[in-house]
Protein backbone atom coordinates (compact mmCIF):
# COMPACT_ATOMS: atom_id res chain seq x y z
CA UNK A 1 0.00 0.00 0.00
CA UNK A 2 1.30 3.22 -1.00
CA UNK A 3 1.15 6.42 1.83
CA UNK A 4 1.00 9.76 0.18
CA UNK A 5 3.89 12.09 1.60
CA UNK A 6 2.31 14.36 4.53
CA UNK A 7 3.55 16.82 7.25
CA UNK A 8 5.29 15.46 9.49
CA UNK A 9 3.73 14.99 13.19
CA UNK A 10 5.21 17.28 15.90
CA UNK A 11 4.86 18.78 19.42
CA UNK A 12 4.82 22.69 19.79
CA UNK A 13 6.52 22.93 23.17
CA UNK A 14 4.67 25.66 25.13
CA UNK A 15 7.43 27.95 26.68
CA UNK A 16 5.68 29.14 29.61
CA UNK A 17 3.32 32.01 29.95
CA UNK A 18 1.19 32.10 26.85
CA UNK A 19 4.34 31.08 24.06
CA UNK A 20 5.55 28.63 22.16
CA UNK A 21 8.96 27.20 20.88
CA UNK A 22 8.79 28.03 17.21
CA UNK A 23 5.79 29.77 16.99
CA UNK A 24 6.29 33.65 16.49
CA UNK A 25 3.57 36.14 16.91
CA UNK A 26 2.37 38.26 14.38
CA UNK A 27 0.17 41.68 13.75
CA UNK A 28 -3.72 40.85 14.42
CA UNK A 29 -4.43 43.15 11.71
CA UNK A 30 -2.34 45.30 9.25
CA UNK A 31 -2.86 49.32 9.43
CA UNK A 32 -3.33 51.83 12.05
CA UNK A 33 -7.27 51.88 13.83
CA UNK A 34 -9.16 53.13 16.52
CA UNK A 35 -11.48 49.99 16.21
CA UNK A 36 -8.79 46.96 17.26
CA UNK A 37 -5.60 48.12 19.39
CA UNK A 38 -2.99 45.49 21.28
CA UNK A 39 -3.54 42.32 20.24
CA UNK A 40 -1.01 39.56 19.46
CA UNK A 41 -2.00 37.02 17.00
CA UNK A 42 0.01 33.32 16.97
CA UNK A 43 -0.64 30.65 14.07
CA UNK A 44 -0.58 27.59 16.14
CA UNK A 45 -1.79 25.37 13.39
CA UNK A 46 -2.72 27.40 10.51
CA UNK A 47 -1.40 25.69 7.26
CA UNK A 48 2.20 27.73 8.14
CA UNK A 49 4.10 23.81 8.48
CA UNK A 50 2.08 22.24 5.90
CA UNK A 51 -0.93 21.46 7.61
CA UNK A 52 -4.03 20.27 5.60
CA UNK A 53 -6.44 20.22 8.40
CA UNK A 54 -10.33 21.97 7.59
CA UNK A 55 -10.14 24.00 10.52
CA UNK A 56 -7.12 26.63 11.95
CA UNK A 57 -6.05 27.30 16.10
CA UNK A 58 -5.21 30.22 16.98
CA UNK A 59 -4.04 31.97 19.88
CA UNK A 60 -4.68 35.96 20.20
CA UNK A 61 -3.22 37.55 23.60
CA UNK A 62 -5.43 41.55 24.13
CA UNK A 63 -2.70 43.36 26.45
CA UNK A 64 -4.77 45.28 29.24
CA UNK A 65 -7.13 48.43 26.88
CA UNK A 66 -6.84 46.36 23.64
CA UNK A 67 -9.82 44.96 21.98
CA UNK A 68 -9.72 43.26 18.70
CA UNK A 69 -12.00 44.70 15.71
CA UNK A 70 -15.85 45.09 15.52
CA UNK A 71 -16.64 42.53 12.54
CA UNK A 72 -18.85 40.04 10.91
CA UNK A 73 -18.35 36.99 8.39
CA UNK A 74 -20.11 34.49 7.15
CA UNK A 75 -18.20 31.54 8.68
CA UNK A 76 -18.58 30.60 12.86
CA UNK A 77 -15.91 29.91 15.20
CA UNK A 78 -15.22 28.76 18.64
CA UNK A 79 -13.04 30.89 21.51
CA UNK A 80 -11.78 29.20 24.65
CA UNK A 81 -10.28 31.41 27.18
CA UNK A 82 -7.27 30.17 28.95
CA UNK A 83 -5.88 33.14 30.18
CA UNK A 84 -6.97 36.11 32.59
CA UNK A 85 -10.18 37.28 31.63
CA UNK A 86 -12.08 39.85 29.32
CA UNK A 87 -15.57 40.52 27.75
CA UNK A 88 -17.15 39.55 24.56
CA UNK A 89 -19.75 41.69 22.30
CA UNK A 90 -21.67 39.36 20.50
CA UNK A 91 -24.46 41.31 18.97
CA UNK A 92 -25.34 44.45 21.06
CA UNK A 93 -24.85 42.01 24.32
CA UNK A 94 -21.80 42.26 26.06
CA UNK A 95 -20.72 39.09 28.31
CA UNK A 96 -17.78 38.76 30.73
CA UNK A 97 -15.80 35.73 30.36
CA UNK A 98 -12.85 34.00 32.27
CA UNK A 99 -10.65 31.06 32.09
CA UNK A 100 -12.17 28.14 29.76
CA UNK A 101 -15.15 30.18 29.25
CA UNK A 102 -16.15 28.83 25.64
CA UNK A 103 -17.62 31.14 23.13
CA UNK A 104 -19.60 30.08 19.96
CA UNK A 105 -19.75 33.00 17.26
CA UNK A 106 -22.42 32.08 14.65
CA UNK A 107 -22.21 33.30 11.02
CA UNK A 108 -23.29 36.79 10.63
CA UNK A 109 -23.02 37.52 14.34
CA UNK A 110 -20.90 40.83 14.91
CA UNK A 111 -18.78 40.25 17.55
CA UNK A 112 -15.52 41.87 19.27
CA UNK A 113 -13.52 40.79 22.46
CA UNK A 114 -12.03 43.59 24.52
CA UNK A 115 -10.28 43.64 27.51
CA UNK A 116 -10.50 46.16 29.78
CA UNK A 117 -8.57 44.81 32.78
CA UNK A 118 -5.27 45.46 34.21
CA UNK A 119 -3.54 41.80 33.19
CA UNK A 120 -3.53 40.20 29.65
CA UNK A 121 -6.27 38.45 27.77
CA UNK A 122 -5.33 35.37 26.40
CA UNK A 123 -7.69 32.98 23.96
CA UNK A 124 -7.54 30.35 21.74
CA UNK A 125 -9.85 30.75 18.82
CA UNK A 126 -11.04 27.77 16.57
CA UNK A 127 -11.93 28.61 12.61
CA UNK A 128 -12.57 26.72 9.49
CA UNK A 129 -9.53 27.06 7.47
CA UNK A 130 -11.00 28.04 4.39
CA UNK A 131 -12.84 31.21 5.23
CA UNK A 132 -14.24 34.33 4.21
CA UNK A 133 -12.40 37.95 5.21
CA UNK A 134 -14.07 39.55 8.21
CA UNK A 135 -16.40 42.47 7.09
CA UNK A 136 -15.87 45.53 9.76
CA UNK A 137 -19.28 46.87 11.35
CA UNK A 138 -20.35 50.31 12.00
CA UNK A 139 -21.35 51.80 15.01
CA UNK A 140 -19.77 50.80 18.30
Amino acid sequence: MRVEARTKSRVLKHKGGCSWKGVRPVIYKKGPSEDWTRVARHLLVAGERGEKTKFHLRYFEVSPGGNTSLETHRHEHVVVVIKGRGRVRLGRRLHEVDYLDTIYISPGEPHRLLNPYGEPFGFFCIVDARRDKPVPVEGR
